[in-house]
């Protein structure tokens, strides 16, 4: 197996489990403070975390770090987003928060660009935009039967500053992932996430219920496990080739609204997911052909 669809497969993997976890905050945001989610979500997340590293016998060694003012920038900025993200939710139908959302992939690839010194090609582009696409064709739709009002436009401004503040963290674990481990990277961000959700406390926590109690655990788990798979496939794979992956949370969106509301997608979502396809196969294929040029170079 290639590196590149390692990379690509522990992307798709953690897309799943993010979709899983956005469903759950979906479910609490109306009830829970957005500092008591963001606690329970990193706190329970440090378990799979600290197991993971248990089993590859990088425990505690493996939270060994040179760079501890690189995991802190990447900190802050990830905890700024993930604020952003749950209290966005708020005010937003999922939906829109998760089309917003997806503004971070088209960051990621500019940022990649300009910092990483990264090549984006064409089809790199092709795939980014092309993706994005495919996300409007879905959301407006939906959008033209909306009124605008001061809650939507505050969950519209709180989406794109946690689009911005994810592609600034990705770019920061694209560097990290060079030489950290990448469970460090996880364990770190969970960390300083919990111990900032924590000082929210004095804002106003409220008493949870056993069904509730469950779903902010569960939460901090599969987030947990799918930051786990995102963070190592960086160490596979390029950040603005990972980028076009994350369109793939609208398919698995989609089953759990199936799975759990019983929500038939609509015509406009099988267009959309057409556009995304067509754009994560660019993606892929264009990788490929990279690879096979290299393999043929080395050989000569």
């Amino acid at each position: 197996m290639t590196a590149d669809i390692k990379g690509i497969s522990l992307r798709i993997g953690a897309t799943f489990f993010f979709a899983i976890m956005v469903l759950i905050i979906k479910m609490l945001a109306g009830e829970i403070p957005t500092g008591q989610i963001v606690f329970y979500r990193s706190a329970f997340a440090l378990v799979p975390l600290i197991f993971f590293l248990m089993l590859s016998g990088e425990f505690p060694s493996g939270l060994k770090t040179k760079r501890p003012f690189g995991h802190l920038s990447r900190c802050l900025f990830g905890c700024v987003a993930m604020f952003a993200s749950f209290a966005a939710l708020k005010y937003l139908p999922m939906a829109d928060a998760t089309v917003i959302g997806f503004l971070a992939p088209i960051f990621t690839v500019l940022l990649a660009r300009l910092f990483l010194s990264e090549v984006v090609t064409l089809a790199r582009w092709f795939g980014v935009i092309f993706g994005f696409m495919g996300m409007l064709i879905l959301i407006i739709p939906q959008l033209q039967s909306l009124q605008l009002n001061s809650d939507y436009l505050l969950g519209v401004s709180l989406g794109i500053a946690m689009a911005l503040f994810t592609a600034v963290a990705k770019i920061q674990i694209r560097r990290l992932a060079q030489t950290e481990n990448a469970a460090a990277i996880a364990f770190y961000f969970a960390l300083t996430c919990a111990f900032v959700g924590c000082l929210t406390y004095p804002l106003g926590w409220v008493s949870t219920n056993q069904t509730q109690l469950l779903l902010l655990i569960g939460s901090g788990l599969v987030g947990g496990i799918a930051h786990i798979m995102m963070t190592l496939s960086f160490q596979y794979s390029e950040a603005s080739k990972l980028a076009t992956f994350e369109y793939l949370m609208l398919g698995f969106a989609a089953i759990l609204d199936f799975a759990f509301f019983q929500i038939i997608p609509q015509w406009h979502f099988y267009l959309s997911s057409v556009f995304i396809i067509i754009a994560a196969l660019a993606v892929m294929l264009e990788g490929n052909k990279i690879l096979s040029k290299r393999k043929k170079m080395s050989i000569q």
